[in-house]
């Protein structure tokens, strides 16, 4: 077991829900509370069906820490509701990308797993392939804006920052897990390491 894991249960455990807290949109959706553990077993059966390898900072989480629940905006999606999506790529120079379904014949080397609904397009993925493994990006299915590229080395470091955040009484904008189109930035297009 990753050794960040018992430090990460006993910071959620210690951030308790208070209903319409403002500093946390979502939350209460997901209350603070992690759903439960997932068996060894089912995220294999997950990845096999998928034909990849989940990140082992993610893996670990799902499996020592909660399945879903507790995480930014509405929470960390079940494992079963999560997708495997590709970026589009850019319509001209300069234009940002979305994301869209990773369908039959999509290429492997850049899958990414929509883990967290943000609201409205705006979602949060996890690189599972590619150069950005492990890495967690906020963007927008409609290509509207981004993606962002989280400086944390991976998912538990992610989540981490998150936590120390919430623990702070900050608002998900002071992590700039926020929409670019709530924030003024001159660069807001630009992929660049925001969380």
């Amino acid at each position: 077991m990753d050794p960040r894991i018992p430090r990460l249960r006993r910071k959620l455990a210690a951030i308790p829900f208070q209903p319409l807290r403002s500093h946390s949109f979502g939350e209460e959706q997901h209350k603070f509370s992690p759903g439960p553990k997932l068996a060894e077993a089912r995220v294999a059966a997950f990845e096999a069906e998928h034909n990849i390898v989940l990140p082992d900072a993610y893996r670990q989480f799902l499996t020592h820490i909660g399945g879903s629940g507790a995480a930014p905006f509405y929470g960390l999606m079940p494992l079963e509701q999560c997708s495997l999506l590709v970026m589009n790529p850019r319509r001209e120079q300069g234009t940002p990308c979305g994301f869209t379904s990773a369908g039959p014949g999509a290429d492997e080397r850049d899958l990414f797993l929509h883990i967290i609904e943000m609201g409205c397009t705006d979602i949060c993925v996890l690189a599972v392939t590619g150069p950005l493994t492990g890495r967690v990006l906020i963007g927008n299915g409609d290509g509207d804006w981004g993606p962002n590229v989280s400086s944390a080395t991976d998912f538990l470091d992610w989540y981490e920052r998150w936590l120390n955040h919430m623990s702070a009484g900050r608002d998900n904008r002071a992590l700039e897990l926020t929409s670019p189109r709530l924030r003024a930035h001159p660069n807001r297009h630009r992929m660049a390491p925001k969380i």
